[in-house]
Parts: structure tokens; sequence; C-alpha cells
């Protein structure tokens, strides 16, 4: 049987045409995403006269407090005090009087910011709640004195005064009075305080007992008879530095280190409970743990390659081996198991062990590095 041959240009138009359609629903959605939040997706203002005492504390007492009150303040917001609520939070005011369609606090609350919305947990507030809120921005934001909080100071300093986000200073040497013991800058704030305590600082210990502290706390071994001979001949003013360069180097010192790490994010080479069947590829992300230390790695790097990185561009083998790191939970394979309830076992170990390892991780960064900022003066 013979066909009809298509129509080129009837096909080009058709092409063209779906094209066109294609690009129009991207850029739409472009738009959407884009766009701020129409004031007619947001629930109507109440029409009338707002009261704050009657209509306004009752829905923040209820709903808002809790986060962002006289004892936490989320996202440096407080909402139970006037001046603290115009103020606003750190990701800036959130009450705009006179304009509550363009307010966050109206946002959050309605959810028109898609994954956002307030309260987190528990009854999201009514349609009619909304509209009061909505109200009483529009009117004004009337807040009697006698009804904000007084005598409580917040217990999270605001954003401009917490020490962390103060710039890097270098601060300047105290001075002591024991000038002679002084080597580098660390050991004057040492000595500053032990003076300041009345302490007299202990003898200096023996080149013997100094390289065996020094091994055992970098590579986690004992020095060999050799390698103490060796510093012992090292009549070099830098001998103590060099002997440090060459611990760090040891490949032995990424295994020593790694062990806090890998007991933090609770690696093992099995799933445990009862049948505690073998993970034959697990040790591949201890692996990358062990030559991250050995490599010097940044701290903010090796953390994002561990969370997320099989999503860097371009993501290499080794990187997304890291992501190892959201797999060390336990398995639990016995019979009669909920996947489901374990699912969600292993969600929230997860969730707690990287909240735990960013705080304990930072503290083991911090010791490295100590070691290595010694080792070089």
């Amino acid at each position: 049987m013979l066909y009809n041959s298509p129509n080129p240009l009837h096909l080009w138009k058709k092409l063209g045409t779906s094209l066109l359609c294609l690009a129009l629903i991207f850029l739409t959605s472009l738009a959407k995403e884009a766009a701020p939040p129409e004031k007619n997706s947001l629930p109507p203002a109440a029409s009338t006269k707002v009261d704050f005492k009657r209509d306004i504390q009752p829905i923040l007492s209820r709903n808002c407090y809790a986060c962002h009150g006289a004892s936490t303040q989320m996202n440096g917001l407080r909402l139970d005090n006037r001046n603290s609520a115009l103020s606003g939070g750190y990701s800036g005011v959130a009450i705009k009087p006179g304009n509550s369609a363009e307010s966050k606090l109206i946002q959050m609350v309605a959810g028109v910011i898609q994954g956002k919305i307030m309260p987190p947990a528990g009854e999201p507030l009514s349609r009619e709640q909304i509209g009061l809120l909505r109200a009483w921005i529009d009117q004004g934001v009337e807040w009697p004195d006698e009804s904000s909080s007084v005598g409580k100071e917040p217990t999270h300093a605001p954003k401009k005064d917490h020490w962390s986000f103060q710039p890097i200073k270098r601060p300047r040497l105290p001075v002591v009075r024991n000038r002679s013991w002084v080597r580098n800058p660390i050991d004057a704030f040492v000595l500053s305080r032990l003076e300041r305590e009345g302490i007299k600082p202990s003898p200096e210990a023996d080149r013997v007992t100094l390289i065996r502290r020094l091994s055992f706390d970098l590579v986690g071994l004992p020095p060999t008879p050799e390698q103490v001979a060796e510093f012992l001949a090292d009549n070099r003013s830098d001998a103590y530095e060099r002997l440090a360069d060459r611990l760090l180097a040891s490949p032995h010192y990424g295994e020593k280190w790694a062990r806090p790490w890998l007991d933090l994010a609770h690696y093992a080479d099995s799933d445990g409970y009862e049948k505690d069947n073998a993970r034959p590829h697990a040790w591949q992300w201890r692996q990358w743990v062990i030559e991250a230390l050995n490599n010097n790695m940044p701290f903010d790097q090796f953390t994002i390659e561990q969370l997320a990185g099989d999503l860097l561009p371009t993501a290499t083998l080794k990187e997304k081996i890291a992501t190892g790191f959201c797999r060390n939970t336990l398995t639990n394979r016995e019979g009669g198991v909920d996947p489901e309830e374990f699912r969600i076992e292993q969600v929230i170990d997860r969730a707690m062990t990287v909240g735990t390892n960013q705080s304990e991780g930072i503290l083991s960064a911090f010791r490295i590095l100590q070691y290595r900022q010694r080792s070089q003066h």
C-alpha cells in the first residue's frame, strides 16, 4: 500500500506551534515562581475595626509566642513586643503597617509561599484569623503599650551583636611577665591565663615523652625506635615542627582521625540487628573520609560532599561515594518489620546525626587545625 508523503511545510508549522506552546508554559511557570503573592490569593481582610487585645493577641499567643515570644526568637523574630515585631528578624521586616498583602507575616501564615507555612505544626490559621491579622496591619498595627511584654530580654542576641556575625579581628597579644617562656603567639594567651590564676607552667617534657605524645595524638601509634632516635639527634630549632609535619603527612593520620567521624556518623560494616548482614561496599565511604583528612580537605567541602555530593555539577565518583554518609543507618531485615515505620526511623536517625555531627565535627576540625597551626609557628 502506498502512503501519501507528508507535507514538510505542514510538519514545520506543527512543530513550531508545539515549541511555542512549550515555551509559553515554561515562561508562565517561571513567572508564577518569581511573582510575589497576589492579593486575591490571600484571605480578605476583616471589614470591622480590629481590637488588639480582643482579636489579635489571642491569635499570636496561641500560635506564635512559642517560637517568637519572650523565651525564644526563632530567626530573630519576636512577636510579643511591638518594637521587636516591627523591627523584624534575620530575614527582614515581617510586618508592614498599612500593607498586609506585602507583610511576610501574612504570607507565611496564609501559606502562599510554596513549601512554607506558619505555624509549622498544629492547625493552620483559619481564613477568619488571617483576615483579622490583615485588617490589623492595614489599620496601622494598633498595639497598646501595656500589651507588649516588658522586662524580659531575648534569649538570642540581635544578629548584628552576635559574636558569630562579627568580623574576624586579630587580637592584641596579652602582656605577660615571663616573656622568655613564650615561643609563639598562642603561648602568650596560655601564659596570660596561667599568670592570672597564679599558676606556673608545667616543666617542658623531655624529647622522648614529646614524640610519644605527638605520635599518639596525630597517628594513634607509638613511635618506632628509629623515629625516636632520629628526633633525639635532630638539634635544629624547628625539630618539633618538622616532626609534626612528618606525622601529618603520614597516611596513618587520616586513619586515626577518621575514627571519631566514623563513630559520629554511625558507620559500620554490617546492618546490625539479628540478621546483621554484611555491607560489602561500605568501606568505600570509610576510605573517602580517610583520604579527605589526609588531603586536608576544607571542612565546608567535607560537609557539602557528604550531604549532597551527587547533586554537585558534573559530580565525580568520589563525590558520589561521599554521600554514603547518608546511608549509615541500622537496617532491620527481620521478619515482621514494618518497612514504612523503619524508613521513618532511619530518616529521624539521619536528621539527628547530621545535626549532631555539625557541632561535634566542628570541634574535631578545630582540634586538627590546632595541630596544624602549632606546626607552622
